[in-house]
């Protein structure tokens, strides 16, 4: 017989943390791994488009790193010495920088404000790096409670970066210009 799903253990809108202890859902803490979570669906949408191959190895190892934040987010300080949680490092941020300095040398310079969309797959990564800039504030809030990996929000700024980076290089790819803000306002 199969595994269920459900436990009946949040029915009280509590949820456990690794390494035990039980906090509402809404805490901190559960704010920041479950919008880190949600960045991780999101950068399952970019990915299930075709055409994406220039940037599916890159999107398959974020969704990595960032399953490793989720799960240091949800282990507190004071259990982790009883568990092997791997932790986002500097080495990882690096990554993404090596990756935004590849993709912006082959862009037109940015000369104008751009809106979020173009071709479907710029759309869709313009959303993540909206995800990833809610799930680095989330982290923020955190960590002005708690203490948090060295690293964390430095992978969030950086993706969140990469994210826009991304964005443009699909629009060229496609040959789709960005949607440039023209400066104007509505009313």
């Amino acid at each position: 017989m199969a595994t269920k799903i459900y436990t009946k253990t949040g029915d009280d809108g509590t949820t456990g943390l690794f390494g035990g202890g039980r906090v509402p859902k809404d805490h901190a803490r559960i704010e920041a791994y479950g919008s880190v979570d949600e960045l991780d669906s999101v950068i399952g949408l970019c990915r299930a488009l075709p055409g994406n191959d220039w940037i599916d190895p890159l999107l398959q190892q974020i969704q990595n790193n960032l399953f490793v934040l989720g799960a240091d987010l949800a282990t507190p300080l004071e259990t982790r010495s009883n568990y092997t949680i791997p932790r986002i490092g500097e080495e990882d941020s690096k990554l993404l920088e090596r990756a935004i300095d590849e993709h912006t040398a082959a862009l037109p310079e940015l000369k104008h404000f751009i809106h979020p969309g173009g071709c479907e797959l710029a759309a869709r990564l313009h959303f993540a790096r909206t995800v990833c800039r809610m799930a680095e504030r989330r982290l923020v809030t955190l960590a002005a409670k708690e203490e948090i990996g060295t690293y964390d929000a430095i992978y969030l700024n950086r993706l969140s970066d990469l994210l826009f980076t991304l964005a443009r290089k699909a629009n060229q790819l496609a040959g789709v210009k960005d949607v440039q803000w023209d400066g104007k306002s509505g009313a």
